[in-house]
């Protein structure tokens, strides 16, 4: 199958990644932080250095910085659960996902919309700062939108942040590994990865990397430290993470940053958008295609694209093309106010999402399959 649904999972992990997961079931199948013997030490330090490799990956001030999650989502959780109080308000996008905005509604505290701009990041930054209030706690927002590939202009949000004295969190779902992240350089307090994407590790894992405290746990239990104490341990990451974590999915995605860095974070974005760009400009000339975005440009947008075709569902689409051997995405991508935002609420999108393994031809292969519009029309 050719496999254009990177946005939810790269489909197609390393060898080096495969073969650490492998070697982690072998040499650290011991619970790290918890026993004395070795094999436990043995784990936990290497542990602790992956720690290391994430908090010098993405710009943090430390390893203790660097918390494993569940997944991306439970990282946003913690987040907006863990921060914001009775009395707070808080500033997202009109890109954002449910794992942004199901959490936040939970928490019954106020918000604001900030509309994105397609075509000027200074009109978004504005529409940012226009929301603010005197009790506007947090501004917290996706770094690129899993459905229509536009990025957010992350750093100038950090400044305007720093600015008015806001914390800033970051949804990195579909820019860790596509973009360089440098947090103190972007003024980012909180941000959460999704590293099964973009830094192609497997799925189980997802990590919250926090420069300010966390007042509120979402769960408490047993750390390996501090264990005569019935109360949660204060420091981190001990605080965060109770229970066991996912040991062979961390080391598996020690050897993604690796597979990254040494294929180049750069090298693998401008791979991934010419392919995104040799699909739009084939499409803009296909007269059964709708489009919802400017061509997508360096710099401005992810490489992620959306789009339908007239006579048929977006979701009854991605069924025939998965009919034809081909994995895309169709109907709302777990995005609606973004779709509410474009217009596409009530048919959705097909959406399109390479990675570093796929190749011109497969984009042609696609195409070759709109060219029969008997494929596609009910």
């Amino acid at each position: 199958m050719i496999y254009f649904d990177n946005a939810a999972t790269t489909g197609k992990k390393p060898s080096t990644v495969i073969e650490a997961v492998a070697k982690s079931l072998k040499e650290y199948s011991a619970n790290p932080g918890r026993s004395g013997h070795r094999l436990s030490v043995k784990t936990a330090d290497a542990v602790y250095r992956v720690r290391e490799k994430t908090a010098e990956f993405f710009g943090a001030s430390g390893p203790e910085k660097v918390i494993f999650t569940l997944n991306c989502t439970h990282a946003i959780n913690y987040v907006l659960k863990g921060v914001l109080k009775k009395g707070d308000h808080i500033i997202v996008s009109s890109m954002e996902h449910n794992a942004v905005m199901r959490p936040l509604i939970n928490t019954g505290i106020s918000y604001d919309i900030a509309d994105v701009s397609l075509y000027d990041d200074s009109e978004t930054v504005k529409n940012f700062e226009n929301k603010i209030r005197p009790n506007t706690r947090m501004i917290f927002c996706t770094g690129a939108s899993n459905v229509f590939g536009k990025m957010l202009p992350v750093a100038d949000i950090g400044k305007l942040c720093r600015k008015r004295g806001i914390l800033f969190g970051v949804d990195a779902a579909q820019i860790s590994g596509i973009i360089p992240i440098d947090m103190q350089q972007m003024n980012i307090d909180f941000l959460c990865v999704a590293p099964h994407k973009g830094l192609y590790a497997p799925m189980g894992c997802g990590i919250l990397i926090s420069e300010k405290n966390i007042p509120n746990t979402l769960i408490q239990g047993g750390t390996g430290t501090n264990s005569r104490e019935l109360v949660q341990p204060e420091f981190s990451p001990e605080k965060y993470e109770s229970g066991t974590i996912n040991v062979p999915v961390i080391i598996g995605a020690s050897a993604a940053m690796d597979y990254v860095k040494n294929t180049g974070i750069n090298k693998i974005y401008r791979h991934e958008m010419t392919l995104i760009k040799q699909l739009y400009s084939a499409l803009k000339e296909d007269k059964n295609v709708i489009l919802y975005t400017p061509e997508p440009m360096l710099g401005s947008y992810a490489p992620v694209l959306s789009f339908n075709y007239t006579g048929t569902d977006s979701i009854s689409f991605s069924e025939k093309l998965s009919d034809y051997g081909v994995a895309v995405r169709g109907g709302l991508h777990c995005a609606p106010i973004a779709h509410e935002y474009m217009g596409t609420i009530e048919k959705g999108t097909v959406r399109v999402s390479p990675a570093a393994f796929n190749t011109p031809q497969e984009i042609n292969t696609l195409l070759r399959l709109f060219k029969n519009e008997k494929n596609f029309k009910k």
